[in-house]
């Protein structure tokens, strides 16, 4: 955390000097302004100084100008310091657990997926929020895909390394961070921009570009005559030449129009795109996936950067059309618009092709150093290791989204495969279920996982924990979970999956539960499933003595010590013993 405290300083002291540079240059500007204005008026009111005026005009302007360009510089350097003083600010809150000041990732929530719900991946206090350090919109969905989908393991270990030489890139983290937070990225701008990539390219005939850069060039011969020679024979040839290139720059009203809806927002998006592409091609990296990430963005020698960069300011040039005056001005003499829709239809054939790519780049970098920087806050996480013998073990394992200081941490060997958990309500079960199943998310995507050690093979993770009564389905909850629990089945009969399952059937009669937990246990059983049940039935657990191979009872026991219950939360051996529900019962009063 001394890190992130370190960085806040420095950028507080940054934006401070900064603030206070902005705002003189603020005031030289305006004292030019005025200058301006000033000679203006003296050089129509004095016909004796008129020289000297138009020199200090010209002075003016030029130093209005080169104070303009600076104060653009401040007004980026002040937004860069801004968004890297809340990144850590950001961090120090979320380390001190004051608050969780990141995307939720609700939107990307889905109750059907085999766990998702149930391990609380999305949603306020979840997985993704706690992780999530993504700007861009695509960065964003990155991270939730990765969070909902089991990687090969070839990508696993791959990603394992690329997390780990981010966790220690801090400043190339948050510098890409802080850049897309200034871009202000969203779902409907990523939108606009996948929709322009989706239109075909604007059609320029031949004959219309040599037109288009004859008349112009024409013109301006003309005018440079005029001013030398003085010839007013030649002012009808001048008129009708402005008026040839105003009406050839309606032929592409249409065009223009179309190719300028939105381009003010999405230019300064295409812009900041570039920028977290110049960070990244600037970087060296050692992992093998983090250069062919960046290998991505090169093409034929050409930065990605720089091409988007270039497609950013084509946009903003060409914002100007909305303008109709300036429009009419700039099209008359030179054909302005014109020739920018030319080279944005140019650019875009291409390389249409190519900004989904650097998007996607842009977008793995995002998620990768979400995950990178779990494992910089956590350096106590493992990274687990991979096998293919369906083997699953974590050692002093816990919830990641628990406080550290607080946790109790469990170890567990998954075998036999598949574990009987009893215990009291209160005991910690359904937290212990949702540690591994959350562990094994993120063992899947090649993050660390809350475990001194673990060595995983990478399986689907099915999960029945949380399901809930449907009005709209009109589905009550026991058909619910009946239908969750077929899915669960149909699926292990195609591969192996590591499964959780907490106090099923729990909408039927206590002999109707009890057989059909035991038979769900068998099926399981046969499915050669890896996984644990939780269940408050102990003659459930007699279904380990028929499987002595496939199966074993754990426990998590309630202590009562001087007439007070205690839960300890440590996973042990065997089947619980204590009845802690009569026990609080009699000492409520309730009994």
């Amino acid at each position: 955390m001394q890190f992130y405290i370190q960085r806040k300083e420095q950028f507080a002291a940054q934006l401070s000097q900064l603030k206070q540079s902005y705002n003189l240059i603020s005031l030289l500007r305006a004292a030019a302004a005025v200058f301006v204005i000033g000679s203006v008026y003296f050089a129509i009111s004095s016909v004796t100084a008129r020289d000297t005026a138009v020199l200090c005009i010209l002075l003016g302007c030029g130093a209005f100008i080169v104070l303009l360009r600076y104060h653009n510089t401040l007004s980026l350097k002040k937004k860069k310091a801004e968004a890297l003083l809340k990144v850590n600010e950001d961090e120090v809150n979320f380390l001190e657990y004051n608050k969780l000041p990141f995307e939720s990732g609700s939107e990307f929530a889905d109750t059907s997926h085999p766990y998702a719900h149930d391990l609380d991946i999305f949603g306020n206090h979840s997985l993704y929020q706690h992780l999530n350090r993504a700007a861009t919109y695509k960065g964003r969905r990155k991270l939730a895909d990765m969070l909902l989908n089991l990687l090969p393991n070839n990508e696993i270990l791959k990603n394992q390394a690329a997390i780990k030489e981010l966790g220690n890139l801090i400043e190339f983290r948050q510098e890409i961070l802080a850049q897309g937070r200034i871009n202000n990225d969203s779902k409907p701008v990523y939108q606009k921009i996948t929709a322009w990539v989706a239109k075909p390219a604007p059609v320029i005939t031949t004959i219309a570009r040599i037109l288009g850069t004859a008349a112009p060039i024409l013109l301006v011969g003309l005018l440079l005559y005029y001013w030398i020679a003085g010839d007013d024979s030649i002012v009808p040839f001048i008129n009708y030449l402005l008026a040839f290139n105003v009406a050839f720059a309606l032929k592409y009203v249409k065009l223009i129009a179309n190719e300028v809806k939105d381009t003010t927002e999405v230019a300064e998006i295409i812009k900041g795109y570039a920028a977290i592409l110049e960070i990244i091609e600037k970087q060296q990296f050692e992992s093998e996936k983090l250069n062919d990430l960046k290998a991505r963005i090169k093409d034929d020698n050409q930065q990605a950067s720089k091409q988007l960069a270039r497609l950013g300011t084509l946009f903003s040039q060409l914002d100007s059309a909305s303008n109709i005056l300036a429009a009419i001005v700039m099209n008359g003499l030179c054909l302005y618009h014109f020739h920018i829709l030319d080279a944005l239809g140019r650019w875009k054939k291409k390389n249409t092709a190519n900004i989904d790519q650097w998007l996607d780049v842009i977008a793995e970098f995002e998620a990768l150093g979400s995950f990178a920087n779990m494992h910089y806050n956590n350096p106590d996480y493992a990274f687990p290791e991979i096998n293919t013998q369906y083997k699953v073990a974590f050692t002093n394992t816990a919830h990641p989204l628990l406080n550290g200081s607080k946790r109790v941490s469990n170890t567990i060997d998954f075998s036999p495969a598949f574990t009987i958990l009893t215990g009291s309500n209160m005991s910690g079960k359904s937290t212990f279920l949702r540690a591994l199943g959350v562990n094994m998310v993120l063992a899947g995507t090649g993050a660390p996982v809350c475990a001194t050690a673990a060595s995983i093979h990478p399986l689907p993770v099915l999960v029945s924990m949380r399901l809930s009564d449907s009005l709209s389905d009109n589905t009550s909850y026991f058909y619910a979970e009946i239908k969750r629990l077929k899915e669960i089945t149909d699926s292990l009969r195609s591969q192996r999956a590591f499964v959780l399952l907490d106090e099923i059937l729990r909408g039927t009669n206590s002999d109707d539960k009890r057989a059909g937990t035991v038979k769900v246990i068998e099926n399981l059983v046969h499915c050669q499933a890896v996984g644990a049940i939780a269940t408050h039935d102990i003659e459930v657990c007699d279904t380990a003595l028929q499987y002595p191979d496939a199966l074993i009872n754990r426990c998590f026991e309630a202590q009562i010590i001087d007439n007070d219950i205690y839960f300890d939360y440590t996973l042990r051996n065997g089947i619980c013993k204590n009845r802690s529900a009569t026990f609080l019962m009699q000492k409520l009063g309730v009994i």
